[in-house]
């Protein structure tokens, strides 16, 4: 079979009502993901409806309203190809959902588009949204200055947006002469796919060219070896087999690693994938293994398996971390335990000591010790895990450094590691 194009996750981010649904449907349209029926069947609609001319967000409004009324349309799952790569896109509808598929989806986004609507600029959530890519370790960025048909394709005025979006670019710490500003109109279609007549004066890529000069992100195959374990099982003949996805670093045959929290410790006799024995596993690789000398009760879902040694998975005795709170019914004040969900793990956590309150605008403290923070905060906040917790600090290894906090059945707050003090 030919070989699987490149991966990567792309966020698309921006305030509300600047055209992040209708410019992913026009990339989506764009690039072949909405499949033909789908679009001769609205077409037939809109004769019928006397909308001669076939209006493409119109095509959009009615699958996001049978999406409303729960007839699934299924755009292919928010995929959708480039010459280069094949992209999932991190639907970020609203704020919370935003930074929650950010946190807790295995996809952790490589990339981002921020849109911004020409007439409105700069708005409150675009600054939070370019906070939160950069708390969240996006690094690559297109900024997309939207519905320039509504400014009829104004050079000035795309100049001014592009003036308002990098001072807080600047502030927040992207370079935005290393990032492109794409004149668009996701309802029209200028700049997606191809250079526009409308805006004569641009002279730079469209989106499609500027997905393709995105870095294809590199595998953490040079940090430290780490495998969140997803479950074990115990097979006759074999013994223990744990079963997970390896995050960063590599694992052979014969390496000797060591499960964390448990402490259990063991040579690799056996790597395993799609039911094929591997010589060694690299990050993404779905795998089973089974280490000589651990037994059942060594291991289970949760674990972290590493290197033996100085190198072995963290155990958190307190850490502490940035947090964005989402969403809860009152305040959060110092001894509050929710659980804590990071990699495979889940486990309650004590707030232990709210350090500072953020800005949430531009990451800088504005309280120190604040006695309380509630839904829309961001803070540094030390816990303290109520039982064993493998947790890693982002800037080292992000993969292992993220954590969502929930409680009531609600995501209340997601966040990042900074620092762990370790367990002896």
């Amino acid at each position: 079979m030919a070989a699987e194009k490149p991966h990567m996750n792309l966020a698309v981010i921006g305030h509300i009502d600047h055209g992040k649904s209708t410019f992913v449907g026009r990339l989506m349209f764009e690039t072949g993901a909405v499949p033909p029926h789908v679009i001769e069947k609205f077409k037939e609609e809109a004769k019928l409806k006397g909308k001669e001319s076939f209006a493409f967000a119109w095509v959009m409004d009615s699958l996001k309203e049978e999406r409303e009324r729960g007839i699934t349309i299924d755009i292919a799952h928010k995929r959708f190809d480039t010459d280069k790569y094949y992209f999932t896109v991190v639907d970020c509808p609203g704020h919370r959902d935003f930074v929650k598929n950010m946190i807790t989806g295995a996809s952790q986004a490589d990339a981002a588009v921020l849109v911004v609507a020409a007439p409105d600029g700069v708005m409150a959530q675009t600054k939070e949204h370019i906070f939160l890519s950069k708390t969240l370790g996006i690094n690559q960025l297109i900024v997309a200055i939207n519905k320039m048909d509504a400014v009829n394709y104004s050079e000035d005025r795309y100049k001014e947006v592009i003036e308002e979006v990098s001072k807080i670019l600047k502030m927040i710490g992207f370079k935005p002469d290393e990032i492109p500003f794409i004149p668009t109109s996701a309802f029209e279609g200028d700049n997606i796919a191809a250079a526009s007549a409308n805006t004569p004066w641009y002279k730079g890529p469209s989106i499609l060219e500027a997905l393709n000069n995105l870095k294809e992100p590199e595998k953490p195959t040079s940090l430290p070896l780490r495998i969140p374990v997803e479950d074990a099982y115990t097979i006759s003949g074999i013994g223990t087999v744990p079963v997970g996805r390896v995050e960063t670093g590599i694992m052979k045959k014969g390496d000797q690693v060591t499960f964390m929290p448990s402490n259990a410790t063991g040579e690799v006799k056996s790597i395993e994938m799609h039911h094929e024995e591997i010589p060694q596993a690299v990050p993404g690789d779905n795998i089973g293994w089974s280490v000589r000398g651990i037994g059942k009760n060594d291991v289970r879902r949760g674990d972290v398996c590493g290197p033996t040694g100085d190198k072995a998975p963290t155990v958190a005795d307190e850490f502490t971390g940035q947090i964005v709170v989402l969403q809860h019914p009152s305040a959060i004040t110092v001894g509050y335990t929710p659980v804590f969900h990071s990699h495979t793990a889940q486990v309650a956590c004590m707030f232990m000591s709210i350090d500072k309150k953020l800005d949430p605008k531009t990451g800088q403290p504005s309280e120190e010790n604040p006695a309380f923070i509630k839904a829309g905060d961001a803070a540094i906040v030390t816990f303290k895990p109520m039982k064993p917790l493998v947790i890693e600090p982002a800037k080292e290894i992000p993969q292992l450094g993220r954590f969502a906090v929930r409680d009531m059945g609600m995501t209340i707050a997601a966040g990042v590691c900074l620092s762990v003090k370790k367990k002896e």
